[in-house]
């Protein structure tokens, strides 16, 4: 089911460390991946190309609140990890907790950092620490007609 694939934030930059000293190409991106649906799984499976391996940091529970307001998630954490580990593009997966991913992203330096192309490259948290390290910052192009926001939106249109 891949739950070996999700990893405590500290066994991830172990991980990565690792990865690095073997000569693999890591791939960060992060999200809240509230709820997975094709848009993600082709933007991940195009970030996983980029590199050998692609880590996936997630959005705490109370961090997707906090960004996306009253009734979100709609999954918990563990189970957004758990869906997210279960697809083949994902190497490993990993929460955080804060508002941003600067931290991770910070101590992790991954050769790529991944990010939807919504994302203007100047907006893109981590770009000047991933460049900086010789990196490269990639927006990868949004699949259109997919958006977890406006999903969790019809669904809550058909309730009512």
């Amino acid at each position: 089911m891949g739950l070996e694939k999700i990893l405590s934030l500290d066994r991830a930059f172990e991980i990565v460390e690792e990865l690095k000293r073997q000569g693999k190409r890591v791939v960060f991106t992060n999200g809240c991946f509230d709820v997975i649906h094709p848009g993600h799984t082709r933007y991940l499976s195009q970030a996983r190309a980029l590199g050998d391996v692609l880590i996936v940091a997630v959005n705490s529970d109370r961090t997707v609140n906090a960004l996306k307001g009253e009734g979100r998630p709609v999954f918990p954490e563990r189970e957004r990890a758990e869906m997210l580990a279960a697809l083949e593009a994902v190497s490993y997966v990993t929460i955080f907790d804060d508002v941003t991913p600067q931290a991770v992203i910070a101590r992790m330096l991954p050769h790529v950092l991944a990010k939807g192309g919504d994302w203007r490259l100047d907006q893109i948290v981590g770009r000047a620490e991933v460049e900086e390290a010789g990196g490269k910052v990639v927006a990868v192009p949004v699949i259109p007609g997919f958006s977890t926001s406006s999903l969790v939106h019809a669904a809550e249109k058909n309730i009512k």
